[in-house]
């Protein structure tokens, strides 16, 4: 690290967002998650703050003037909007009288995205980042550190670097047609992807739709600026209402969906659902935003002001996989968690995130935890494996 300089900024707003994007267009399928307007946006809209329990710090690597290397950082007084649960590891700390909080953890708050975190211009640039956070917790006296949701090289950035992996379960869907002659991907339309699934599925899915409709529910969609104001603040109340209905307060404030439609409204695609001419729910896609790459759909918040049987299977997948077919996005992703996203045709798919201990017994209790439950997680893919929604051979 002769020639490279550690710098750890407090804020965002201390880096230039050419420089930081820049990083991220180089890595491979640049998340919208991660872009310099997304993370300015939570912060500057008061949804990830100290005060909320996400303390930024941004950990950067320069050779020169010319930044080499970059991640967001949070000292975390808790473990929520995390979505790699950790709590088990905090009680056992507590039950020896240790303190597990302030911890720091590398990930997009509030936002369970596989993608990358340490954005780097070369693989040695991203080892060294590894360290220099290693080294920073250690300083900072942090019990622990926690990569979260990370890329394929990241993830081998921090194999290198001795940190512990730990792997879970999401599912995506793809649009690839099973039946295609040619070579080529992509269903024709929304009913060449349910001939692909089996009769039970297919089946299901149809009667599914048939009760919104019955319902009198149509749908349309809106994307990046022609999202209207009138619209945003109609998902806002169906957003909130969601998190409300389950006795919390929602994360984000409706300011940083105002930063969004002004600084990236290309990343925001919007249902709405209505009933005689009244809008009844909502749900907000992201979509990937660099040009040189394939389409990519995020399925991320939704709500609803009344109750209509099957209304979010129709939101949440069955209009944005229409949405994705017609415009050619290759993949959809159904978020955290979801087993029943596997009757919608998302399949599982493993993520990974890396940890780092700085109590050593700890640490060799959590490697063995881990070790077990990498296990639990192999057998689980196998079983989800064996339930595919599509047609046999």
């Amino acid at each position: 690290m002769n020639d490279y300089v550690i710098r750890v900024a407090a804020s965002l707003s201390d880096l230039s967002p050419k420089a930081w994007n820049g990083l991220l267009s180089a890595e491979v399928e640049p998340s919208p998650f991660m872009r310099y307007e997304y993370l300015a946006a939570l912060h500057e809209s008061g949804s990830a703050t100290p005060e909320s329990g996400w303390t930024p710090q941004f950990i950067t690597l320069w050779r020169g003037d010319e930044l080499q290397a970059a991640c967001p950082a949070y000292i975390k007084t808790h473990s929520y909007g995390e979505y790699v649960f950790d709590w088990a590891w905090a009680n056992a700390y507590e039950q020896h009288w240790l303190a597990y909080y302030p911890k720091a953890v590398v990930a997009v708050p509030f936002t369970p995205v596989p993608g990358a975190r340490l954005l780097a211009r070369n693989a040695q640039a991203r080892t060294l980042l590894v360290q220099a956070l290693v080294a920073w917790c250690k300083k900072e006296e942090l019990s622990s550190l926690h990569l979260l949701f990370g890329a394929e090289a990241d993830i081998a950035a921090c194999t290198e670097a001795g940190l512990m992996l730990r792997n879970t379960v999401q599912f995506h869907w793809t649009n690839a047609a099973p039946e295609a002659p040619d070579g080529t991907t992509g269903y024709r339309d929304f009913e060449s992807f349910l001939a692909s699934l089996s009769h039970d599925k297919r089946k299901k899915i149809r009667q599914e739709r048939r009760k919104v409709a019955e319902a009198g529910v149509t749908f349309r969609w809106s994307r990046g600026a022609d999202i209207a104001p009138s619209d945003w603040d109609f998902f806002y109340r169906c957003y909130a209402r969601t998190y409300r209905e389950h006795g919390n307060p929602p994360y984000l404030s409706r300011d940083f969906f105002r930063r969004m439609a002004d600084t990236m409204p290309e990343a925001w695609l919007l249902f709405v659902a209505e009933r005689a001419g009244k809008p009844i729910a909502a749900s907000l896609i992201a979509l990937s935003t660099h040009a040189d790459d394939a389409l990519v759909a995020y399925g991320r918040y939704w709500g609803a002001l009344e109750r209509v049987d099957c209304l979010h299977f129709e939101a949440c997948y069955y209009q944005p996989l229409a949405w994705c077919i017609a415009h050619g996005a290759r993949r959809f992703e159904g978020g955290a968690q979801g087993e029943h996203k596997m009757a919608r045709a998302l399949m599982p798919v493993k993520t990974t995130s890396a940890h780092w201990l700085a109590h050593p017994a700890f640490a060799n209790a959590v490697e063995r935890f881990l070790e077990g439950e990498g296990e639990g997680i192999e057998n689980y893919m196998d079983h989800l494996g064996e339930r595919s929604p599509f047609k046999a051979g």
